[in-house]
């Protein structure tokens, strides 16, 4: 893995924290020239010493068009290249629809959907000439929907949509195109999770010490990259919700409303 990575130049949104860091930490301790993104400058500074030696720092909010092309800008003016992008950025949700602001929704898509969009059409042209790599992380939320959680869902489906094109779009030109979909990982998403109002709830409604670690998740991301991978689903459950979707789809939206309606404070309740 590490000549893999060795001097290969790796953009990680959200990388201050959860998936994102420990993967921005694997990539660095393994070589790269790591470009960590995300809102949280001052934070990015602090852990960047961690990340390893040849770390580039840029504040980005993914939903905004012109922080993701400065992104880009800023790396190419920096190393020259770019090998991957890993669209990592994202936002949940926990409220039923029927009780939701719009504007939840709204703000969903745009970390989401548009900033996967955003981040991938600048990066284009340099991964196309490296012949790299872009991932989106995407969810099982992706695959097999989730109840209380409408706009997560939704916009994790439409990253799969785009980037499956993309690699269609690309089969012939040496891009890479990989959706991972970790299964519940331990990460502060649930606890920034949106409620009906767009405040976050401010409390994981799941044990997290119990789930997947962040640094697994980001071997089983750089395993992916390192075998050029096209989609990757993480954990047995997630696998096999994956499944039992497409191919019981009414028992697993059964199994699904069940398996939620278990969660601490659960919207159904």
């Amino acid at each position: 893995m590490d000549t893999f990575f060795r001097d290969k130049v790796i953009i990680v949104t959200g990388a201050s924290s959860g998936i994102g860091l420990a993967a921005a930490r694997l990539f660095g301790q393994a070589g790269a020239k790591v470009v960590m993104a995300a809102r949280s400058y001052e934070k990015m500074k602090e852990l960047a010493p961690s990340v390893g030696p040849d770390v580039l720092c840029v504040r980005t909010d993914v939903s905004v068009e012109g922080d993701c092309r400065r992104l880009v800008q800023e790396t190419m003016a920096r190393f020259g290249r770019i090998d991957i992008l890993v669209n990592n950025a994202g936002l949940s949700m926990r409220a039923m629809f029927k009780d939701l602001d719009l504007s939840v929704l709204h703000r969903l898509m745009d970390v989401n959907f548009w900033g996967t969009v955003y981040c991938t059409k600048y990066a284009l042209p340099a991964l196309l000439a490296s012949k790299g790599s872009v991932v989106g992380v995407i969810s099982v939320a992706g695959y097999s929907a989730l109840p209380a959680r409408s706009g997560y869902s939704a916009s994790k489906y439409a990253v799969r949509g785009f980037l499956d094109t993309l690699r269609i779009e690309h089969l012939k030109d040496g891009l890479h195109v990989l959706v991972f979909a970790p299964g519940y990982t331990e990460s502060n998403v649930r606890n920034a999770a949106l409620t009906a109002d767009g405040s976050p709830q401010g409390e994981t409604p799941l044990e997290e010490d119990k789930l997947m670690s962040a640094e697994t998740c980001a071997q089983y991301l750089a395993e992916a990259l390192r075998k050029r991978r096209n989609a990757v689903t993480l954990t047995g459950l997630g696998k096999a919700t994956v499944l039992a979707h497409n191919l019981f789809p009414n028992l697993t939206d059964r199994l699904t409303y069940d398996f939620i309606a278990k969660e601490k404070d659960s919207p159904f309740q």
